[in-house]
């Protein structure tokens, strides 16, 4: 089962150094969260994994890893100044404020319950920094409020520097800041999170079909990573609710603790972006309504060498955010089981390519210099393989080392007793099943490679 309410992940959290509340020491700040020791090397490995399916296991896609920091012409082009806002509304009783599509209760005040609301005014959700020593309102930059307008601004370095012909992608993972009126549901909805973002770009006219393609492959992904399939649902997204650059836009949901909400998108952006930063754009057929001309120096656009016409390509964009994500796994991993008449136990049954420690050496007795001594060599070799990472446990106790792991995910534990020193092979655990085998030393390396391959 997963996880029945939000209270029991983010317990386990905070319990076993996943997240944290950041600034907790001074009474936090709402809407930021810091990753521990178990929660950054989960995030890591999902972010790796996404990379990996995204380049690594692609010929058509290349990285990037751009400035956070945007200009604010760049955010002018892309039609952000102007439409990246949301709803405002201030409570007149309580001086609390709200986003008004959030007042789901007749619009009364979700705090004091009162109906004394300020009619709705839109808010910039951008975060401004002064550029220079002088912060006398002249120099300015945004903290990005999403990472693709830099794939398209870097769109022509890319294409010149490594030959790419459409269709082709650009992936980019990283930090993003949105200044939200209301971050609610633990990691769902915050102030400073990451994307993992694929700007896809294709000819006009096979968009649709690229889309498709594109919405497909991100379902098929997120079950890899281990969540239900019948806990992932498609949703097209309304016309008069579609985002100013966008033809089509699905969202694949998930029912996390709070309830269903998006998980990614998966957007047909057309030529909106890369439009939208092109000069001379009366020389192209750009179906989308573009804020201004460009004052860009640049053209975006490649040329088709059978027709012998320059055009700016459609971009198709699956959307992803990390934190969400994690979100997802966690909830999805969350289990708690009876393992007898009395005792009962949590475990995140992650896959093992995401679980924060791949595995646990632990040695019987923690004064036993023989166990420990071999218990750190079994932990040094299994480490240099470089599958993730490996801790030795030298607590003595094994039932709570065996708890603990189960909690945080780790798929096997190996304890090293005095059985060890005569046959030099070890007790392998595994998490999901409780079953235990003996493995030889020697073959300890290749046992492990397979078990995480």
């Amino acid at each position: 089962m997963t996880a029945q309410t939000m209270e029991e992940l983010v317990s386990l959290c905070k319990r076993r150094g996943f997240l944290f509340q950041s600034n907790d020491i001074y009474g936090g700040i709402k809407g930021l969260y810091d990753y521990g020791p178990m929660g950054v090397e989960f995030k890591n490995n999902l972010k790796q994994a996404w990379w990996k399916s995204m380049v690594y296991e692609r010929d058509d896609t290349e990285g990037l890893d751009a400035s956070i920091l945007s200009s604010p012409v760049v955010l002018k082009h892309s039609g952000h100044e102007d439409t990246f806002t949301d709803p405002l509304v201030d409570c007149r009783a309580c001086k609390s404020r709200w986003r008004a599509d959030q007042l789901f209760e007749n619009n009364k005040c979700p705090n004091c319950k009162s109906e004394d609301l300020t009619e709705p005014r839109p808010f910039n959700l951008m975060f401004k920094t002064a550029i220079g020593p002088v912060d006398d309102g002249s120099s300015f930059a945004y903290l990005r409020p999403e990472t693709c307008q830099q794939i398209f601004t870097n769109f022509k370095n890319i294409l010149d520097s490594t030959s790419r012909t459409v269709p082709f992608g650009i992936a980019q993972m990283g930090k993003a800041f949105r200044n939200e009126i209301t971050p609610r549901n633990f990691i769902f909805r915050v102030r400073e999170f990451e994307q993992m973002e694929l700007e896809f770009f294709v000819k006009p006219g096979t968009d649709d079909e690229w889309h498709e393609y594109w919405i497909n492959k991100r379902l098929e992904w997120w079950v890899n990573q281990g969540i239900k399939k019948e806990n992932l649902k498609k949703i097209e997204v309304e016309k008069n609710e579609l985002a100013h650059y966008s033809k089509r836009t699905v969202d694949i949901n998930y029912v996390f603790p709070h309830g269903e909400e998006e998980l990614e998108g998966v957007a047909n952006r057309t030529d909106f972006d890369l439009g939208s930063h092109t000069k001379n754009q009366k020389d192209f057929k750009i179906t989308s309504e573009v804020m201004k001309n460009s004052s860009s120096t640049t053209k975006l656009a490649v040329q088709d060498l059978e027709e012998k016409k320059w055009y700016i390509p459609y971009v198709i964009e699956p959307s992803a955010g990390v934190d969400r994500g994690v979100l997802a796994l966690l909830n999805e991993a969350y289990r708690e089981e009876n393992v007898d008449k009395d005792n009962k136990r949590i475990l995140l049954s992650l896959k093992p390519h995401l679980s924060p420690i791949k595995a646990a050496v632990i040695p019987l007795k923690k004064n036993n210099e023989e166990l420990v001594n071999l218990s750190k060599e079994i932990k040094f070799n299994l480490q240099k393989l470089g599958l993730g990472r490996v801790v030795l446990e030298n607590s003595g106790n094994i039932g709570k080392n065996y708890r603990r792991h189960d909690e945080i995910g780790t798929p096997i534990c190996l304890t090293v007793d005095f059985e060890t020193l005569e046959d030099k092979s070890v007790t392998v655990r595994d998490r999901d099943t409780m079953k235990q085998e003996r493995v030889s030393i020697e073959n300890l390396s290749e046992y492990y490679r397979k078990y995480f391959n």
